[in-house]
């Protein structure tokens, strides 16, 4: 006869309890803590790609790394999901009549038939210091331990000179990456407004400039939409920062060609050959006397033409669109921003485009110095960089007409080519699904933190290699500061808790309650001042 009103239980007897009422801690021969044992199952495992075990105790948390002997040596697993059971309770109808009569749990040994079932995902096998893919599957009954610290850095192919960006999940093991997997081959760090990805960027720019000479430092150059990373220059890191003001930033014409002004403007062929002839002149001028000239003398060249006079319909559209241009103030009679003098390794430039109202200018802007920059590493001329662009989708949207994706070419050039010149892409997103797919795509490692958005999760999917959907499941319920990391950086997908900022930089934007607090405390006081004065 049954002892309740469930079904004996099919994985394994209730766990021991010891003279406290907590279950008892099982130790293996060498007094290492046993977190479970290994069952087979309905659904066919264990097999070489997956297990589960019984857990004994509540530390097994999903997400954290386990492992279990076999005969090739270790074999590592994470666990994906966790499922709780007891016999007492698996038929509805018995249960509800057992709670009508209110006898359930003061007759029958509810809590001691109740255990947890955990589903590993294998990794793979530690052979040595290597990681091989798993041929045989673990045994039923065998123990189930803890990773260890060596272990799951050789899993996770971690560097102990590397990138700190936190803590593995569950684990106190610090995540440290090494800068070439992280960031030659480009990194995307997307999540939803509010999840912090500004604050995950400033971890990674803390730790590029607290990198040793010794260890290979690189420049940084953020293209930093909304002044969340001006605040480095109050920081301890002032001295090796550089806040550069957007709305000031001028673009030298006499680097420019007038198929480069005419991308930027709504301008015909036949209007951008009429410009070349000016623009040249223009060029040999400055060469010659050594005074810069800019957009005003180039009009000034346009509208005395004699020979575009007589072509009022070339000449009239040219200067509307060299007017366009003026109105943007962007061009000037030379560059505002000079690479070879202010890209050092270790140093970082911010190009502060909040005070920058224009999109026009903004991917003007961006597109013009990401080609000057790429342009003089490939020659030698400035160190290796990294350029961090917040708000990606914004200046390499997926689908955007010509005149609204200047910037477009030149990120998607750096994601397919930059690598091999040092010259290193971070997309920050928090619209994955608007981000180029083939700038997206050369992005080898991820950082994703919260994301709630189907369309966005489904991108994140298709793009990012070594996801499924466990993993995308989870992203949705992320807290803030912590992120999955995934590609070439580090070995295996890892759930990781973001470290704590070393400073505290003046990021913009108060909350709601503080602006509008604010803005009644500015009004009282003028009511005041004129009452005074009346």
């Amino acid at each position: 006869m049954d002892s309740g009103p469930g079904a004996a239980p099919t994985h394994s007897s209730p766990p021991a309890i010891d003279g406290s009422g907590e279950p008892s801690v099982h130790r293996d021969a060498k007094g290492v803590p046993i977190v479970g044992t290994v069952i087979s199952t309905l659904e066919g495992t264990p097999n070489t790609n997956e297990f589960h075990f019984v857990i004994q105790g509540e530390g097994v948390k999903k997400g954290q790394f386990v492992q279990v002997q076999s005969p090739t040596g270790p074999v590592l697993g994470v666990v994906v999901e966790l499922s709780r059971s007891n016999r007492y309770f698996e038929r509805a109808e018995s249960v509800a009549e057992y709670e009508r009569l209110g006898v359930l749990t003061a007759q029958f040994p509810t809590a001691e038939w109740e255990y947890m079932v955990a589903a590993v995902r294998v990794q793979g096998v530690l052979n040595g210091a290597h990681l091989a893919r798993s041929s045989l599957p673990v045994a039923p009954g065998h123990p189930v331990h803890c990773a260890s610290d060596d272990q799951l850095k050789t899993l996770l192919a971690l560097d102990e000179h590397g990138l700190e960006l936190g803590t593995l999940l569950h684990h106190t093991l610090p995540i440290k990456l090494s800068l070439s997997r992280l960031l030659q081959k480009h990194l995307a760090i997307l999540a939803m407004s509010g999840a912090g990805k500004s604050y995950l960027a400033g971890v990674l720019i803390e730790e590029l400039l607290d990198r040793p000479p010794a260890k290979g430092r690189i420049a940084v150059v953020v293209i930093d939409n909304h002044g969340e990373y001006a605040g480095f220059k109050d920081s301890p890191y002032r001295a090796r920062v550089q806040v550069l003001d957007g709305a000031k930033m001028r673009i030298g014409l006499r680097h420019l060609s007038a198929s480069q002004l005419a991308e930027w403007s709504s301008m015909s062929a036949v209007a951008r050959r009429a410009l070349d002839a000016h623009v040249s002149a223009l060029k040999k001028r400055v060469k010659e006397t050594h005074n810069p000239e800019g957009l005003d003398e180039l009009i000034e060249g346009v509208r005395s033409d004699a020979g575009l006079n007589k072509k009022e319909n070339v000449r009239g559209p040219l200067l509307e669109a060299l007017e366009e241009l003026k109105y943007l103030r962007v061009i000037g009679a030379g560059d505002s921003f000079k690479p070879a003098d202010v890209l050092k390794p270790g140093h970082l430039t911010v190009i502060d485009l909040s005070g920058v109202d224009s999109l026009r200018k903004k991917q003007i802007l961006v597109a013009h110095y990401g080609r000057k920059l790429f342009r003089q590493r490939k020659k030698g001329l400035i160190p290796p960089y990294v350029m961090v662009v917040e708000e990606a989708h914004n200046f390499a949207r997926e689908r955007a007409e010509k005149h609204n994706a200047l910037a477009k070419p030149i990120i998607e050039t750096l994601a397919r080519e930059g690598r091999k010149f040092g010259a290193c892409l971070c997309l920050i997103s928090q619209r994955p699904v608007q981000l180029s797919t083939t700038a997206l795509s050369q992005c080898s490692s991820n950082i994703v933190l919260r994301i709630t958005n189907p369309f966005d999760l489904k991108h994140i999917g298709e793009s990012c290699e070594g996801i499924d959907s466990r993993m995308l499941d989870s992203i949705t319920s992320l807290r803030v500061g912590e992120a999955l990391l995934l590609g070439e950086a580090t070995g295996a997908p890892v759930f990781v808790s973001i470290r704590k900022r070393r400073s505290q930089t003046a990021a913009r934007g108060e909350s709601l309650e503080k602006l509008a607090q604010e803005f009644e405390d500015k009004n009282k006081r003028k009511e005041d001042e004129i009452e005074a004065f009346l």
